[in-house]
């Protein structure tokens, strides 16, 4: 899973650009319309989401506890969620969220399928 992570961590900030570049598109696009969607704020909330996600994956790849997965789970589940309830018409939105749930999963994979540590006293 460290690979995974790496993997998905880089792919996760070069989304960053792309996404956020078509959510200040998309958030143009709904201003000029006055269509009252939020499609375009949600994807630069996703935008963040993944930047974040990316670099909380890539540093704690090589970590012993749970923090860093975990920190992982929060960060993607939230861009997956407001990926998915606030897409409206922009649609490539629904993809970058799926990205981010697939994240998420990953990384609760990654945490219930860890060994254990044993303590020493």
């Amino acid at each position: 899973m460290k690979t995974w992570k790496l993997v998905s961590g880089i792919l996760s900030i070069i989304m960053f650009v792309f996404v956020t570049f078509q959510s200040c598109a998309a958030g143009i696009s709904n201003s000029i319309e006055d269509n009252g969607e939020v499609g375009g704020s949600a994807g630069i909330i996703v935008a963040i989401m993944l930047l974040a996600g990316g670099i909380v994956s890539i540093a704690t790849r090589n970590s012993k506890g749970k923090g860093g997965n975990i920190a992982v789970i929060v960060l993607f589940g939230l861009g997956a969620i407001m990926g998915f309830t606030m897409a409206g018409s922009y649609t490539d939105l629904i993809i970058w969220a799926a990205w981010c749930a697939i994240c998420a999963v990953l990384a609760l994979i990654s945490m219930i399928k860890k060994p254990k540590q044993i303590e020493e006293n």
